[in-house]
Formats: structure tokens, C-alpha cells, sequence
């Protein structure tokens, strides 16, 4: 591989990572680190889901909009007209894991606080992350609202 070729790669990835591209006559000290995004190589669903949130904690941008707040952390919006619906649609399908505090990294956690309903997204630890926590998107430990309902892997 030429020298050229090389410094380009690097500069490169570094103005993808938000870095600043190193000077002509510099060579990189080190390989730069993988990048984890769908984008550019292998990682779930659910990791990318989680990142969405985590991305987004202490925002209070989606209060009242869990259901959409899971959706688009999944990259889709409008399939479920709230979390009481999402869960619902679960049980028919015999998806639901009624009153389970174990659910997998990436399902749909439930509750039933409110005629709509309310659901989070579960790391696979014991925790999740959801609208409303503290008034914001945050990350919290199972069940930490009332009435919980349990969980369901997502339908879409």
C-alpha cells in the first residue's frame, strides 16, 4: 500500500470521527480504532437502538412520545398509535412476556401508567432506557415505574 493511499485513509477517518486531518508530512502514531456504526461494520439492532438513546440522554424532546421515542430509536415512526397499542398487538400475538423483569438487550419494555401506556427499551442488564425517567430520557433499573406489564420484542 503506498504512503499517499495510507495518510488519505487516515485523514479520512478521521474527519468521519470529527477529528481534524493531520499534516501532509504526518503519519499516524497508531491505527485508528473500529468504528462500532452500522455504517461501517457489524452491530445489532438493539446496540444501535440503545446508542439512540443514550445519544439523546437528559433530553426531554420526546416527553409524552415513548412510543415514537422507540420507534425512531429502532429508524421507523407511525407503526403503533401508542405503547398500550404496541403491547396489546404483543399479546395477540403471543409475543408478550407478561410481568418478566428479565428481558433481553433490545426488547420492548411495558407499563400501564396512563390510558396510552408506556414503554422503554431494555439494555439486557436489568435496566432500560425510556422517556420520562426524572422528566427526561434516561436510563433506569426494572421496573422503576408502576404496573408493570412486561416485555416483547419489537414489531417492526
Amino acid at each position: 500500500m503506498n504512503r499517499s493511499f495510507t495518510r488519505l485513509t487516515a485523514t479520512a477517518a478521521l474527519l468521519v470521527l470529527g477529528g481534524t486531518a493531520l499534516p501532509a508530512t504526518a503519519a499516524p502514531a497508531t491505527a485508528p480504532a473500529p468504528i462500532t456504526s452500522t455504517a461501517f461494520g457489524p452491530q445489532s439492532r438493539a446496540d444501535d437502538a440503545i446508542a439512540w438513546f443514550a445519544a439523546r440522554n437528559g433530553s426531554t424532546a420526546y416527553q409524552g412520545y415513548c412510543e415514537k421515542a422507540v420507534e425512531n430509536a429502532y429508524g421507523t415512526t407511525g407503526i403503533y398509535a401508542s405503547a398500550i397499542a404496541n403491547w396489546n398487538d404483543a399479546v395477540r400475538r403471543g409475543a408478550a412476556h407478561k410481568g418478566d423483569l428479565n428481558p433481553p438487550k433490545g426488547a420492548l419494555v411495558f407499563w400501564n401508567i396512563s390510558a396510552y401506556g408506556h414503554v422503554g427499551l431494555a439494555t439486557g442488564d436489568g435496566n432500560f432506557w425510556a422517556t420520562s425517567v426524572n422528566a427526561r430520557i434516561g436510563k433506569a433499573k426494572l421496573p422503576y415505574f408502576s404496573n408493570y406489564l412486561g416485555w416483547a420484542q419489537p414489531n417492526f
